[in-house]
């Protein structure tokens, strides 16, 4: 075969690459776990009766901005890692600050707290099932992260997977946000970055596998 001839053929070969690809499958797999998630909510725990009202508060809107930085830097982050040879960029200073924040927000409430008080604010009254009922509903969007993952080219499997773990752990925060009743800083602070470290830890463990290509 001639050197033209096999360059024909190789160049007859090709086909055209979706340049929006990666931006259809985050999407398609954000829409889907946010969905999902809120779904769930509202059959299995319910939205809280004074939403309303409590929507109007500026510390609710404190409490929802904790999981929607996550999602943003978790999902900036892992769109970078889903192709090969990328940094995880500017989102994971969004996920530090998000996280920093409230930590920092947790010590000020609690060195104004009395002491004999500390713990109740801590405990709320929900930290049994707070961590559980978040990693539960991080199940949708882990699943469908992980198909928008397996469907692209990460190199970095341990970390693309946390990320992927912690994006679906933070839509489902988000969700959860519409049916806690838990307004106190430290609260979230512990149990809701807890809850959404359960889902970070399983996908760095299952990156290794389920992303190898």
């Amino acid at each position: 075969m001639k050197t033209d001839d096999f360059i024909n053929m190789l160049a007859s070969g090709t086909v055209q690459v979706d340049r929006h690809a990666l931006a259809k499958r985050f999407s398609i797999a954000v829409l889907l776990g946010l969905a999902a998630s809120t779904l769930l909510v509202m059959v299995i725990f319910g939205v809280r009766s004074d939403l309303n009202a409590v929507a109007t508060t500026p510390i609710f809107w404190a409490k929802i901005a904790l999981p929607l930085c996550l999602m943003i830097g978790a999902l900036s982050v892992v769109m970078r890692l889903a192709r090969p040879g990328v940094t995880p960029g500017s989102g994971k200073l969004l996920i530090f600050s998000a996280v920093a924040a409230v930590w920092v927000g947790t010590v000020y409430v609690l060195t104004g707290t009395a002491p004999d008080e500390r713990v109740a604010v801590i405990l709320g009254k929900t930290w049994r099932v707070c961590a559980l009922n978040i990693a539960l509903l991080s199940v949708p969007g882990f699943i469908a992260v992980f198909w928008a993952l397996r469907g692209l080219a990460p190199t970095r499997l341990t970390l693309t997977g946390a990320c992927g773990g912690l994006l679906s752990g933070s839509m489902a925060t988000l969700a959860y946000c519409l049916h806690c009743p838990e307004m106190d800083v430290p609260f979230w602070g512990i149990w809701y970055v807890l809850g959404m470290l359960v889902p970070t830890l399983i996908g760095a463990v299952l990156g290794q596998r389920w992303l190898r290509w």
